[in-house]
């Protein structure tokens, strides 16, 4: 199989859309340049689980004009673009194996189509491609150079497999980049994801009870954003600082056993399991709204909200289901899954350029390095190109330190 795309008719409207989000990535336009001149990755197999999205089949591009050999999978049933996967098979020479929609048995047959390509790097987005060939491909490990991970998720599981001494081959953990966290989970998830929601319900944010569980940097981002359009924002946490943080930035703090009872709208993006459970259902305001922004479909137990429910009217309404739960009703979004990418197109181009450009990068770094198994963290020439390139792309200019400041900054004999 050369690739398993939905309807390669598709194509020209997906090139289209390619381009268009080209246009807002200009630091992967140079790193793409950069790649074709040096060729990093010439002579070698890349297999990439990642959202098949426009600004995912940008980054592809890159890699491929990098010399690499380059099969892409989906890492997420609902995020694929079918338009964007029929253009990058047909127009640009990438096989795709994804379509939107697709079931749990065919996304792992897409995962294990691109291992059967024998990679010697592979780009993640949840770490399934790497646990996959870890359980079930062990003979692909002594030729693998490495990979790239980046997802919060996806680094929570790597480092486990890390500190168990089941991690055979490096790691880049691009998600714990400055240039995608700080950027991509704040401004890209706290946009995304409220688009995804007033896409899937068309309801006024403002004057809403948004609960926002978790405080990482989509946490922020989400919390952010939803204040921004009025909403009263409520954060449940289990980290004493990010708790502490949250209050001194304005939100209200209070365990999630407090918050079901008060909250219009509820959002996960912990990265953690059970996140809203069947003792939080029971106590939710009828026409309570519940979705999820973290990478798997686990932080909202739909098993629980199924046991409680006497009736389930699925697609009331586009990405919405609704479960009768005695006089009350209960809306589950994009089925639990990303919600920012099952009910919407996910971040914008402009904040994807900065993290797919670290992705690259990194990805050519550990290609060219050869170091032990483990997770790495992005070289910090790295995030200083990418964040440079992006500021000049911005028509941004900054400061820089004079000799004498140097000097200071790198002596300690001066003081009051």
């Amino acid at each position: 199989m050369q690739s398993d795309i939905k309807d390669k008719s598709l194509a020209p409207m997906g090139v289209k859309r390619i381009e268009w989000a080209d246009r807002d990535m200009p630091v992967l336009q140079k790193v793409r340049e950069k790649f074709a001149k040096e060729k990093p990755f010439k002579g070698k197999v890349l297999a990439a689980c990642l959202h098949v999205t426009a600004e995912t089949a940008n980054l592809v591009r890159t890699l491929k004009a990098g010399g690499a050999e380059v099969y892409l999978c989906a890492s997420n049933p609902l995020s694929t673009q079918d338009d964007v996967a029929a253009a990058l098979t047909h127009h640009y020479g990438i096989p795709v194996f994804a379509k939107k929609g697709e079931d749990t048995k065919t996304f792992f047959s897409h995962i294990e189509a691109v291992i059967s390509k024998k990679p010697q790097l592979t780009m993640d987005d949840g770490a399934d491609l790497v646990s996959t060939i870890h359980t079930k491909y062990k003979e692909l490990i002594p030729k693998m150079l490495g990979g790239t991970e980046e997802t919060t998720t996806g680094v929570i599981r790597l480092r486990a497999m890390h500190k168990e001494g089941a991690l055979k081959f490096p790691i880049v953990a691009v998600n714990d980049a400055k240039t995608k966290n700080m950027f991509d989970n704040r401004y890209g998830t706290g946009q995304s994801t409220l688009d995804g929601i007033i896409r899937a319900t068309d309801i006024l944010i403002a004057g809403k009870t948004v609960v926002t569980a978790g405080y990482g940097w989509c946490g922020k981002g989400f919390a952010m954003r939803a204040r921004g359009m009025g909403a009263n924002v409520i954060v449940t946490e289990i980290d004493p600082v990010k708790a502490l943080e949250a209050v001194m930035d304005g939100f209200r703090v209070m365990p999630m056993d407090e918050a079901a009872a008060v909250g219009d709208l509820f959002c996960t993006v912990t990265g953690n399991t059970d996140i809203l459970v069947k003792k939080h259902f029971k106590v939710m305001k009828d026409g309570a709204m519940v979705c999820n922004s973290g990478h798997f479909d686990v932080e909202i137990n739909i098993g629980d909200l199924k046991s409680l429910a006497s009736k389930v009217e699925k697609q009331v309404r586009k990405n919405v289901d609704a479960y009768k739960i005695g006089k009350k009703t209960i809306y589950l979004l994009a089925d639990g899954r990303l919600v920012n990418l099952a009910a919407a197109e996910g971040h914008p181009a402009s904040v994807m350029d900065m993290s797919f450009a670290t992705q690259a990068l990194a990805s050519a770094w550990i290609a060219k390095d050869k170091v032990a198994p483990g997770v790495y963290d992005v070289p910090e020439e790295i995030e200083n190109m990418v964040a440079s390139v992006k500021l000049a792309s911005m028509d941004t200019k900054m400061d820089t330190l004079t000799p004498k400041q140097e000097k200071y900054l790198a002596g300690w004999q001066e003081g009051t």
